[in-house]
C-alpha cells in the first residue's frame, strides 16, 4: 500500500475530514494514479447531503488529473508516468458501452454510486486499516492517490498543464458535449442555457464554438451573466429581476429558442425550460437533483412537438472528447481555464463553500500546494 491523504465524508452534510489514508496497488484493469488536481462538482455536494444514499464514510472527487504511477494486470493502453484526466465509471460490454453511448451503461449507477468496486471491495483504508469508501465515479480523487480503471483514466497531451484538466473530466465534459454531441445546434440557431455555473457556462462556450447567433444565459447572478457574455453568450437574463420566459421569446422573437439547456437539477426551472422552447424545440435536461425530485409540466406544452430528454455526461466517449476539448482550449476557442480557481486539498471545505456561494465557479483542490507534474 502506499500512503497519504484523503478527503473523507464521514456523516451526512457535514464537512469533510482530512485523514491519513493507505492506497492499495492497482488490481487487474485497474491504475494507481498520483493526484495533481482534482475539480470540485456539484455531485460530490448531492453525494455528501445524500441526496444520492452513497454509502458513508466515503472518498468523493470525480474530476481527478494526475500521473499514471502503477498499471495492474491486464492494462496495455497506459504506463508509468502518462498524463490523464479521470472521467466516469463504464463497463465497456453492455450493448449502450459498444454503441459509443458509455453514459448510458447499464451499470452506470453502480460504477459511480456503489461506493465500493463491484465486488465490493475498497481501495483505500484509513491509517488503521478501517476500509474508506472508494470507487467513487470509478476513482474517489479527493487525495494524494486514486485508483482508477483503464477505461475512466484518459490519456492526454503531457504539455498542457495538467493541474488545470481535471474538470474536463466531468463537469465541463458535461456541459460542453450537452452542445457538441446530445443537442447538436446547427449553425445561426438560438439556445437558452439555465444556470451560468460552471457546467453552464462550458454550454455557452461550446455553443459558440459551434455558430450559435443567440446564446441566452439565465442565473441570478450579474457578475456570472456579465462573465457568460465574455465567453460567447449574446444576452444574460437575471430571472430574480424579470421574467426569463418572456425575456427568451422577446429575445428570440421566435416563441422561444430552438434549444434550452437546464443545468440547476431545480424543477421549477426544468418547467421554464420546456415553456422557453419554441415549436418544436428540443430541452435537454443535466442539472442533477435528489433521488426523487419531480418536476411539473403543461401536457399541452410538449404535445406540439417540444421534446425533453436527460443528457449524461455530455453524450460523450471520453476518450475522444477530452483530448478534443484539449485541442479546442489550445486554439482559445474554449477558454474554460477562466471558470477556474485553486486550492489546497487541506481547504477543500472552503473550496466547497465557495462553489455552493457561487463566489467561485469551478474550484480545483490539489494535495499539494502549485502542485504539478
Amino acid at each position: 500500500m502506499i500512503e497519504g491523504k484523503a478527503a473523507v465524508a464521514r456523516e451526512k452534510s457535514q464537512p469533510l475530514e482530512i485523514v491519513d489514508a493507505r492506497f492499495e496497488a492497482p488490481r487487474t484493469g485497474e491504475v494507481l494514479v498520483r493526484i495533481v488536481g482534482t475539480g470540485v462538482c456539484h455531485t460530490d455536494m448531492v453525494v455528501r447531503d445524500q441526496g444520492y444514499p452513497v454509502p458513508l464514510p466515503l472518498v468523493l472527487g470525480h474530476e481527478g488529473a494526475g500521473v499514471v504511477e502503477q498499471v495492474g494486470d491486464g492494462v496495455t493502453t497506459l504506463a508509468p508516468g502518462d498524463h490523464v484526466v479521470l472521467s466516469y465509471g463504464h463497463c465497456g460490454r453492455c450493448g449502450e458501452c459498444r454503441s459509443g453511448r458509455p453514459g448510458y451503461c447499464v451499470e452506470f449507477y453502480d460504477r459511480n454510486f456503489k461506493g465500493s468496486r463491484m465486488d465490493g471491495s475498497q481501495a483505500v483504508c484509513d491509517a488503521h486499516g478501517h476500509p474508506l469508501g472508494s470507487a467513487f465515479f470509478a476513482q474517489s480523487s479527493f487525495g494524494t492517490y486514486a485508483i482508477a480503471t483503464e477505461r475512466n483514466a484518459i490519456k492526454i497531451r503531457s504539455d498542457v498543464p495538467l493541474e488545470l484538466m481535471g474538470p474536463l473530466g466531468c463537469g465541463i465534459q458535461t456541459g460542453a458535449g450537452a452542445v457538441l454531441n446530445a443537442l447538436k445546434p446547427p449553425a445561426a440557431s438560438s439556445i437558452a442555457i439555465f444556470g451560468a455555473g460552471s457546467v453552464g457556462l462550458s454550454a455557452a462556450m461550446a455553443a459558440a464554438a459551434v455558430g450559435c447567433t443567440t446564446i441566452i444565459l439565465v442565473d441570478l447572478h450579474d457578475d456570472r451573466l456579465a462573465l457568460a457574455k465574455e465567453l460567447g453568450a449574446t444576452h444574460g437574463v437575471n430571472a430574480g429581476k424579470e421574467d426569463a420566459v418572456e425575456r427568451i421569446r422577446e429575445i428570440t422573437g421566435t416563441g422561444g429558442a430552438d434549444f434550452t439547456l437546464e443545468c440547476t437539477g431545480n424543477p421549477k426551472v426544468l418547467a421554464q425550460a420546456v415553456e422557453a422552447l419554441r415549436i418544436p424545440g428540443t430541452c435537454g435536461l443535466i442539472g442533477a437533483a435528489n433521488l426523487g425530485d419531480c418536476a411539473s409540466l403543461d401536457m399541452n406544452t410538449l404535445l406540439f412537438g417540444r421534446t425533453v430528454r436527460g443528457i449524461i455526461e455530455g453524450d460523450s466517449v471520453p476518450q475522444v472528447f477530452i483530448p478534443q476539448l484539449i485541442e479546442l482550449w489550445r486554439a482559445g476557442r474554449f477558454p474554460f481555464d477562466r471558470l477556474i480557481a485553486f486550492y489546497d486539498l487541506a481547504d477543500i471545505n472552503q473550496a466547497i463553500a465557495d462553489s455552493e456561494s457561487g463566489r467561485v465557479l469551478k474550484p480545483i483542490v490539489r494535495p499539494a500546494s502549485g502542485a504539478n507534474a
